[in-house]
């Protein structure tokens, strides 16, 4: 009978708990602003892609190229490293960065990395198995003019229950042919956060 009546008050117990708790989720705007932990996120990887590529697209080197070439500029996003103190999933941000170059039309965008083998592996698997008038010919890609690779750095200051961090994130282009670098740009976000016990 004792195991009985501790049995049904853990049950009772548990059941009190989970029922004082409740979760409100509400759909939001994509485009909204949400900073819950201060840490980086959505918005500032479109902000920062936003107007650094507007800064890349209205820069000199494009009207050069233009000019010496009489064609747009062919561009690959190459690595942009996380050195900064947090995780940060940098693919997002190079996915919003070739977003903004696309939606631009200035500048001509071909695939990097992983993508980029997953096309050719396709170009190969359809030398075997597809028809021949349907079969996309090797030596056709586009090759690239320039790379753009870039850094995300972060400095944390902190004091008691308070928090300045500033996150530093550097882009540079670079002629793949000679070297040259044609354009760098940089942006900088800094938080203020402040823990309040309530």
């Amino acid at each position: 009978m004792r195991k009985v009546f501790i049995g049904t008050l853990v049950v009772l117990t548990i059941a009190i708990l989970n029922g004082c708790g409740s979760r409100k989720i509400a759909r939001v705007d994509p485009s909204e602003t949400i900073d819950l932990s201060g840490r980086w996120n959505d918005s500032d990887s479109r902000m920062v892609s936003d107007e650094m590529i507007g800064d890349l697209l209205t820069s000199a080197w494009i009207p050069k190229y233009l000019k010496a070439n009489d064609k747009r500029p062919v561009v690959v996003v190459g690595l942009v490293e996380n050195k900064s103190h947090e995780h940060i999933n940098s693919e997002t941000f190079i996915k919003d960065v070739e977003k903004a170059i696309i939606r631009d039309g200035n500048i001509r965008l071909v695939v990097a990395g992983e993508k980029r083998n997953e096309l050719r592996k396709e170009r190969a698997e359809q030398q075997d198995y597809a028809s021949p008038e349907t079969t996309k010919k090797w030596g056709k890609e586009l090759g690239a003019d320039f790379i753009l690779q870039g850094t995300i750095n972060s400095i944390v200051d902190s004091y008691k229950k308070q928090k300045v961090v500033t996150y530093q994130i550097d882009l540079q282009l670079t002629n793949i042919e000679t070297n040259e670098v044609v354009w760098m740009g940089d942006k900088k976000i800094k938080k203020h956060i402040t823990d309040r016990v309530f």
